[in-house]
């Protein structure tokens, strides 16, 4: 029996192990899928695993620059991580900024390259969450009160920074009649507390909000509903 038949039936054997050649390695050792997703200006970096298979000993180093700066910065955090994420929200708070990342991977002593991000600005990309409602009843009125979701910043007095700083916001709301199961807009502007009148005694509302961004021309997804049942 020749040396390549005892190969081919030590993997019929073991299918699931890899085997590596040292010469593509380093490339295929290459983390995937190199992005940012931001959420209410939180930006994480995340990737996958390069195409070779890696030990549970693989680990990723992260850096990340502004547009134009020749010098890459080590993310002291996400230096030898086994994690499959990063958080850059720190190191990407100049919002109309365009940032780049990088992640490469150590495995078994081998280095792969480094594998880059597209460009990406926080202001642009980042995906706003829904207002949160609080309603209250008053002489058979609702009361609706519109919170915007908070951000990581803080000013100089320690108090949290508004999105309304960043962007300028329409606040949409809806109400919805459950005996008809009919939806009506109620109200669309700046302003964050909303009455609604004229509804019917002994029934069940529902309410629902939304923001828009007109600079932008983007909305957020809708929040969840809050019902009430008048007396």
């Amino acid at each position: 029996m020749t040396l390549k038949h005892c190969f081919l039936g030590f993997l019929i054997i073991f299918p699931s192990l890899c085997i590596l050649e040292t010469q593509s390695a380093p490339e295929s050792l290459k983390p995937q899928r190199v992005h940012f997703q931001s959420r209410n200006f939180h930006n994480i970096l995340h990737w996958q695993p390069g195409r070779a298979c890696t030990s549970n000993s693989s680990v990723y180093f992260v850096q990340y620059k502004i547009y134009g700066q020749r010098q890459w910065k080590n993310k002291e955090d996400c230096w030898g991580i086994l994690e499959f994420f990063c958080d850059l929200t720190n190191e990407t708070s100049e919002i109309q900024e365009p940032y780049y990342g990088r992640v490469r991977t150590t495995s078994a002593g081998i280095h792969s390259g480094w594998t880059m991000t597209q460009r990406f600005t926080p202001w642009w990309e980042t995906k706003i969450d829904p207002p949160v409602l609080n309603i209250t009843q008053v002489n058979g009125s609702l009361w609706v009160i519109l919170h915007a979701p908070s951000l990581p910043y803080r000013d100089q007095k320690g108090k949290n920074v508004s999105i309304e700083n960043y962007y300028e916001l329409v606040y949409r709301v809806f109400i919805i009649t459950n005996s008809l199961e009919k939806e009506q807009k109620v109200y669309e502007g700046a302003g964050r507390v909303v009455k609604i009148g004229t509804l019917a005694p002994h029934a069940g509302y529902c309410v629902v909000a939304e923001m828009y961004q007109p600079m932008l021309d983007r909305r957020s997804q809708r929040s969840k509903e809050q019902c009430v049942e008048l007396p």
